[in-house]
Formats: structure tokens, sequence, C-alpha cells
């Protein structure tokens, strides 16, 4: 306006739960958590601030005390981040969530949180390298004991209880080997016992799968990944009930300063708007691609494909199964690092959920600090390759992979 005062037009938030709880996820994606200020923005608006300005003494010392509502400052809360973290509890279908840096800030964030020395913890052994690295070299540090456990059999977990187990943690679809964790008889198995299950869901997103239906009780994500979708930026998050993100999580970050910035809060935001469109056109991509590579391989780890041993769990407990898969070659480093070198089209890279089409070497990227005979426990040979199927036409993938393939003799 031209006296510079904002719109006197009504704000329609996302953060009335009266409106936005029968909101499906797809909606949530795009509208959930939405807090416009008196200009009535339509895009979320970007806070780049670190603290905040009090009218008054009483209202600071009121604020820290939690007796009055509002900011203090941007280690805390932040209006753009606290839109994220509404936006993605909103659509997990979690009473509460807190953003972190990155998405291994977020799974160290909710393991060290709720553990102290002498606890122990139960893990899938199918895990990302850095995961792993948590379970195994970090948590024993502080005095924390750790199992590995094969995911895939439930009763793998009965068997690792002990009367000190506080934790179960895992992921599914596991990365890089695809391995599908019974999500509903796991977690059962974790709250019939009162341990927490921790369930790292940043292959599936809300979008195309929620373990809290199931029963989990902490969700975690690399945001970084199919949330923002497109490669730009880092961010982790948490979901779980209020009781325990304020608690139990939020002590821990507040002290110790994970905090993801207003910027990438941001991006995040709008990388979410187009989640759902995304994430199935590539699952679609994806099943395309496979079915071709499955012709050529000795072996492919895909769950949307029925040759996968657990495609029907797979298919029972997500809507479809992601951009991501692995497949093996037949002769170790050499065929796998050539199949790479040959790639025209598709780029080499240890990054996922890009809309652009990446594949990697495990065994020499993302898990190259796993020592050699945890590799070859989890599945991650020298054979393996990783696959992030895009937005290109899968027939131009298909084509690129074609000529790899046949450049190493597949």
């Amino acid at each position: 306006m031209p006296d510079g005062k904002a719109s006197p037009m009504k704000r329609r938030t996302g953060q009335d739960r009266s409106i936005t709880r029968h909101w499906r996820p797809a909606t949530q994606a795009v509208r959930g958590g939405t807090a416009r200020s008196e200009w009535g923005e339509t895009s979320e608006a970007l806070f780049l601030t670190s603290g905040y300005a009090y009218d008054c003494a009483g209202d600071a010392a009121a604020r820290f005390a939690g007796d009055q509502a509002g900011m203090t400052y941007s280690r805390l809360q932040n209006p753009t981040v606290e839109m994220l973290e509404q936006r993605i509890a909103l659509m997990e279908g979690a009473e509460a969530c807190r953003t972190m840096a990155t998405g291994m800030a977020a799974m160290t964030a909710a393991l060290l949180c709720q553990l102290q020395m002498g606890d122990h913890v139960v893990a899938g052994r199918a895990a990302f390298g850095s995961c792993r690295w948590l379970v195994d070299t970090l948590l024993p540090k502080f005095g924390i004991e750790t199992t590995v456990v094969d995911a895939r059999d439930p009763q793998a977990f009965v068997d690792a209880v002990r009367p000190n187990t506080k934790v179960f943690f895992f992921e599914t679809p596991a990365n890089p080997t695809m391995d599908v964790v019974d999500l509903r008889a796991v977690c059962d198995i974790a709250r019939a016992r009162g341990i927490t299950s921790v369930v790292d869901n940043a292959f599936a997103t809300p979008a195309l799968q929620r373990p809290m239906e199931f029963g989990a009780d902490v969700v975690a994500y690399s945001a970084t990944k199919m949330m923002d979708g497109q490669g730009r930026v880092l961010a982790g998050a948490v979901c779980g009930t209020e009781d325990w993100i304020t608690n139990t999580l939020l002590p821990f970050t507040r002290n110790t300063g994970p905090t993801l910035s207003a910027f990438n809060a941001w991006v995040v935001l709008k990388g979410l708007e187009t989640l759902d469109l995304r994430i199935r056109r590539q699952s679609e991509n994806a099943l395309a691609v496979g079915r071709f590579i499955e012709a050529r391989v000795p072996r492919i780890l895909h769950p949307g494909l029925p040759s996968h041993p657990q495609h029907n769990l797979a298919m029972t407990q997500m809507a479809a199964c992601g951009p991501i898969f692995a497949f093996e070659v037949a002769d170790g480093r050499r065929q796998a690092h050539g199949l790479l070198d040959a790639l025209e089209l598709i780029d080499i890279s240890n990054n996922i959920g890009d809309s652009r089409s990446l594949m990697t070497h495990p065994a020499s990227t993302t898990h190259a600090s796993v020592a050699e005979d945890k590799r070859l426990e989890m599945g991650v040979t020298e054979n393996l390759l990783r696959l992030n199927v895009g937005l290109e036409d899968p027939d131009d993938l298909v084509e690129d992979l074609d000529q790899a393939l046949t450049s190493v003799g597949l």
C-alpha cells in the first residue's frame, strides 16, 4: 500500500489444527504450518535473524521463563524454521518436530538425547555408513552398548533385547541394500518392552511411508534428500510426541546447537511443495529403469520388483518404493567403476533424493569408512552400485545404462 502499511486482509494460517488436521499429506506438504505476517504473503517469509527484541525487560524475562509465547533466539526458535517443523509434523502425523542442520545431526540427536552410559541399543545392520559409525564407534565411546542385527528378522530384535535396552534404531528401506523392516512387528516388540523405536525414514519420506502409523515412536530424516529433492541444502528433522520432543530432544539440541538455518528451512519448505509429485514420478521412473537393469545384471535389489524377497512387505507399508535401488555387477570394483565412468547422462555422486539421476559405488564412497568385515556383513560388496533415479525421461536413462553396461561386458 502507498503508506507502507500492511493490508488488513484476513490471514489464514496452517497453525490451527482444527483446520488442518483433516488435510492429507500432499496438502500438508503445500500448506501445513503456514504462518503469514501482517503483509499476507502467499510464499513463506524468510526470517534471517539471529535474535529478537522485546517491548520491555519483563517480556524478555517472561519468555525465558516460558511464561510468555514468542521467540528468544534463533538457536531455539525462528519463524521460518518453525513453519517447516510444523509442516513436517503434520505430514508425518506426529505431535511435534524439531529440525537440525543435517540428516546426521538428526540421527545423532535422536539417539544421544535419550541414552546414557550403561544403556543398550539394538540397531539394524544395513544402514548408511555414518549411521553405522554412530552405532559401532560413537555410542560405545560413551559407554553405551550396541548390538547389530539383521533387521529383516523381527525375532532378531527379540533375541537381542537386554534388561538395559533402551532403543531400537533402524532404516527401512535401508541404505544401500534396500532391506525392508517389518515396521509393525518390530515397533510392537519395542513398545511391549518399553523400548523407544527410532526409524530413519529418509528413503521414503511421509509421502510414501508413515512409520508412526505402524507404531514407531520417533521418526528421523535427512531432509537433504527427497524433502529438498533438488540437491541444494542440508537439513534434518526428528518427529515424535510433544512430550518427547519438548522434554527429551529439545534440552539436548538447545544446549548442543545443531540448528537448521532459516534459509535452508525455507528451501526445504519450497521442496516439500513438490515432494508428492516428484517422489511418485521418480518411483515410476525407478520401476521402469529397474525392470530394464534386472535383465542385464546378476542381482538387483529393488523393493518395487517382485524379485525382491520383501516385495510384498514393502507394498503393505509403502505407497510406492521411491527412486532409489541397488544392483550388483559381476566383477567387483573394477567393473563397477568402469560402468560409472562410462555413464554419459547419469552423474557419479554419493547424494540421493535429487531430481537428477545419480549413481555411486557405496563400498568406495558412502561406506568407505566402515570396516570391511562390517561392510560385508551389511551386504555392501565391491560389486554393489546404488542408483537414484531422477525426473529425466526414463527412456534416456535406459539408453545411458544400456551403453554403459555394454561397455563393461554386461
